[in-house]
């Protein structure tokens, strides 16, 4: 993954729904973008926001990591500010972004959470699945053992393994969701985060990859990005 000039542009991403950054400066990575591209400052709620020319599954994945990953992990996404505006091409490839988002993060995440609750069954589904159809049945049934499994453990009290259970739950839900939504494709890795080691490496890396699909982003000199980044929080200040 393209790191190293990251720290360069000055800029802290935020979580969440916030104001124009001020002297410290911060936006979401979208925000993020839109300035560093030369681009007039807009609020980015969702990838529906976001200018035409950014991709929107690809939009939609990074804001959901964005919004999802604690304050230490966050700045690894500075290295793609550069990358989101002029992304955007032609259905089929977004299409095949959407897809792409959802398998890996069933192929790659589900897993080890599936393990460590001893699902070793619907792990290996995850795991082996190579179609989207495939692995999104795979991960329903994983929502429903989760689901199942959480249940029972309540009412034994069992709490920890409810707390696991239910983040399968969780996190197997909004894997069939991102099928249709690439910010689901987040929120799996948001809800395995807290119980299995490598969640946040294994979701930059899957954005990465996303990224490589399709009509790259055009380059955008960093002296400029920065300027205009600088440009950007001295005027909000």
């Amino acid at each position: 993954m393209a790191t190293g000039f990251e720290h360069i542009l000055h800029w802290r991403l935020l979580a969440g729904s916030h104001p124009f950054p001020g002297p410290d400066g911060g936006t979401c990575i979208n925000e993020a973008a839109i300035v560093a591209a030369g681009l007039p400052y807009q609020t980015i709620r969702s990838s529906l926001d976001c200018p035409p020319c950014f991709s929107r599954p690809l939009a939609a994945y990074a804001l959901g990591l964005n919004d999802a990953m604690p304050d230490e992990q966050r700045p690894r996404l500075m290295a793609f500010v550069l990358r989101l505006s002029g992304s955007a091409d032609i259905y089929p490839i977004e299409e095949r972004r959407m897809q792409f988002l959802a398998l890996e993060s069933i192929r790659r995440i589900l897993p080890p959470l599936l393990d460590r609750a001893g699902f070793a069954d619907l792990a290996a589904r995850c795991d082996e699945a190579r179609e989207l159809d495939a692995g999104v049945s795979a991960a329903r049934d994983a929502a429903w053992r989760g689901s199942a499994v959480a249940q029972a453990a309540s009412q034994r009290r069992d709490w920890r393994r409810g707390a696991l259970a239910s983040a399968i739950g969780r996190s197997a839900a909004a894997a069939v969701r991102s099928a249709n939504d690439a910010r689901c494709a987040a929120e799996v890795a948001e809800g395995a985060a807290s119980f299995t080691e490598g969640v946040w490496d294994s979701a930059v890396t899957i954005l990465e990859q996303a990224l490589a699909i399709g009509r790259q982003a055009p380059d955008i000199d960093l002296v400029q990005a920065r300027e205009r980044l600088d440009a950007a929080r001295a005027g909000a200040a």
